[in-house]
């Protein structure tokens, strides 16, 4: 018990640099199992470096079935890596649901909306690949922490984006947020201003909670009520607006857990508390017996 409270504070630690700093995530790699998934690693989506995505597939196949997860991770729209993210592809494929970690330009080499545009393109590319590895292109889930769940809201809430890219908005059967702030202004922060700076003229078109219509897909919204980087005020805002839309929406905000504790929960092998894998896994099944239901 001693030393798995050792593991836990030391990739605690490394999250929270890789999140902030782009540092190695060296420890929680080590300890992330490297089984229960086929990776497809570096598929490009585009002409620039950043335009790239790692495909996580379950060993065990469901025929078309299988429902897949579009993962944008956080690091406040200036930095991230995909390779640091190797636990959310294991812990989701481990469990019969394909995943694509993605890569996506980051300020100061965009701005707003370059990685919104970004995602949509990723989104086109899965959707062309599904057939070729048995994944069901009507089971997309648009899925991030952080930064990542605001531009995953934006896909799923502004219908323009994917449009543009080819999506159906059909495509989409879900949206999981974790810490997202869907309804803050980031011109008032020093930190995001300069990302932002193209929306200032009509500010509501980087925030999520602005596109909430009854077209929206079924949401899960996971915060912690420790969280000092993302307000879960965000998570209430856009709950509570899309219910308001009779959009079937589940948030859920857990005790004590902080900004990077929430996706650390995901990783082998801190699974359980809280419970964010579980309910993610709970909420793709769900999803997709519903739609199962409706098409039969």
């Amino acid at each position: 018990m001693k030393t798995m409270r050792i593991l836990y504070l030391a990739a605690c630690a490394a999250v929270t640099s890789a999140l902030t700093a782009c540092s190695p995530l060296s420890v929680l790699d080590s300890i992330v199992p490297e089984k229960g998934y086929m990776k497809v690693g570096n598929v490009s989506y585009g002409p620039f470096p950043r335009q790239t995505l790692d495909l996580y597939l379950p060993k065990t196949s469901q025929l078309s079935h299988t429902p897949v997860v579009l993962f944008f991770y956080g690091g406040s729209w200036r930095n991230g890596k995909r390779s640091h993210y190797r636990f959310i592809g294991q812990a989701l494929a481990s469990r019969g649901i394909a995943v694509a970690v993605i890569d996506y330009r980051v300020y100061p080499k965009v701005r707003f909306p370059a990685f919104v545009e970004d995602g949509a393109k990723a989104a086109s590319l899965v959707i062309r690949l599904a057939p070729k590895y048995g994944i069901d292109p009507n089971r997309l889930f648009l899925m991030g922490h952080s930064a990542g769940a605001h531009i995953a809201a934006l896909l799923a809430l502004d219908k323009s984006y994917l449009a543009r890219a080819g999506v159906p908005h059909r495509s989409v059967a879900g949206l999981i947020g974790l810490a997202g702030p869907y309804a803050f202004n980031p011109l008032s922060y020093d930190t995001s201003r300069p990302v932002f700076l193209p929306a200032v003229n009509d500010i509501t078109k980087a925030q999520p909670v602005s596109h909430v219509s009854d077209g929206a897909p079924p949401a899960l919204l996971l915060h912690g009520d420790a969280d000092e980087t993302v307000i879960p005020g965000n998570t209430e805002k856009l709950a509570h607006a899309l219910e308001k839309m009779g959009v079937p929406t589940r948030a859920k905000i857990y005790p004590g857990i902080g900004h990077y504790r929430i996706i650390l929960s995901i990783a082998a092998p801190f699974q359980g508390s809280p419970p964010v894998l579980r309910d993610i896994v709970d909420f793709i099944k769900l999803s997709v017996g519903g739609r199962d239901a409706q098409e039969s």
